[in-house]
């Protein structure tokens, strides 16, 4: 057992052992005397004398006192048992959800649990209860205890919500004289998903695409487990759109298609990508873009080059620090600001490398241009008016 489990143990137990500690957290627990008088012991491998209340297909029913019914195996009689009948039998395990006690046939043949059972040995128990440090639970006749740490691979807020499950564990530590067996989930979850890892990596390659759980979200980006695997999806694979934060795309638990981009060092390292399931927008806004052509836009991003405008989601164009006007420009926020809803034109597309750029200023120019034309006409107008050039009374 290695140090940080037997720490875990020794901090959940005490100088206690699994009996005094499944005792002492027993809801309906009593002092031993006042018990004693009153029913009979029930502990695992105690001896007890039923009445045989009645006998099924399988099993057979007996009473042990006020309130309390056992349960034996019909195969431990050599002959099916009369009711009414008293015999005496050995306590294998109580059920306190039920409200039964399993029983087997004293003198029968019982297998010898605690001989059988060795270190590192896979079993399935039954859960039946919570104390301090962690889970108890029966195994046959045997109890057992599972730390908190050992339950699962995740952190489990409420281990109330274990008891009366089946789990299959693995024997992490045996005491026969002391009678305590430390049980542990986690390490088989951790062995299946080894070889589900393994399972995975021998079908995985680039281009793959497939479906993934978010296990873990980082600022850099988000954890995606694609089977026992966990790979990384960069913030910038995320979506095609601008992302600032990966919580704005995705969240823990949410099941999200990805792409396999690459596979390096042997599979410890797995990027992804989840725009790369996606419809390109560029591809569809390029096919619609022309040089020339005018188009609407948000500026979502300034920087000292220039301003970024997003004309189509996921597609963002560059009006360069010299396009944004004809007069000399220091700063870039002296000609526009964020969130700003201006009118573009289209100076080239670059498909390959992604580059749309514009100019603001072609637009203003030519803003100012039909702005004059207008003058002119409003000056015919008046000329015709009041007779073309001939000289006013009193001045032009």
């Amino acid at each position: 057992m290695d140090r940080e489990l037997q720490a875990e143990i020794e901090a959940a137990l005490g100088d206690m052992s699994l009996e005094d500690l499944v005792q002492a957290d027993s809801p309906t627990a009593a002092p031993r005397a006042a018990q004693a008088e009153s029913r009979p012991r029930l502990e695992p491998g105690a001896r007890l004398t039923g009445v045989i209340a009645r006998v099924g297909r399988d099993d057979v029913f007996v009473e042990l006192g006020p309130k309390m019914q056992g349960v034996c195996p019909l195969q431990q009689f050599e002959e099916n048992p009369q009711a009414g009948a008293s015999i005496e039998f050995i306590v294998n395990r109580v059920d306190r959800r039920e409200g039964l006690v399993h029983l087997g046939l004293a003198g029968a043949v019982q297998k010898g649990e605690w001989d059988t059972l060795q270190k590192g040995q896979t079993i399935e128990a039954q859960c039946t209860g919570v104390n301090k440090g962690g889970l108890e639970l029966q195994v046959g006749s045997m109890r057992a205890f599972m730390p908190a740490g050992q339950v699962d691979r995740q952190h489990i807020d409420d281990l109330s919500t274990m008891v009366g499950q089946s789990l299959v564990c693995e024997v992490m530590d045996i005491n026969r004289e002391k009678r305590n067996l430390v049980l542990s989930r986690k390490a088989v979850q951790e062995r299946e998903a080894a070889a589900q890892r393994e399972k995975t990596l021998e079908t995985l390659g680039v281009g793959q695409e497939m479906e993934g759980v978010v296990r873990r979200i980082m600022p850099f980006g988000a954890f995606v487990d694609i089977g026992g695997v966990d790979g990384l999806v960069h913030v910038s694979d995320l979506s095609y759109e601008r992302v600032h934060k990966p919580e704005d795309v995705v969240h823990e638990g949410q099941t999200v298609r990805v792409k396999v981009l690459r596979i390096e060092d042997g599979g410890n390292k797995i990027s992804l990508g989840m725009k790369q399931c996606q419809a390109d927008p560029f591809t569809s806004a390029g096919a619609t873009l022309a040089p020339g052509s005018e188009v609407v836009g948000k500026v979502v991003r300034i920087a000292d080059f220039g301003a970024f405008v997003q004309i189509a989601p996921g597609v963002d164009g560059l009006i360069h620090i010299s396009e944004l006007s004809h007069d000399r420009v220091n700063r870039v926020q002296q000609v526009v600001k964020m969130d700003e809803i201006v009118r573009v034109k289209v100076l080239d597309v670059d498909p390959a490398s992604r580059r749309i750029s514009l100019s603001l200023k072609a637009m203003r120019a030519k803003e100012e241009e039909e702005a004059g034309r207008s003058d002119d006409n409003a000056m015919a107008k008046l000329r015709a008016k009041w007779g073309g050039d001939k000289p006013l009374k009193g001045g032009l």
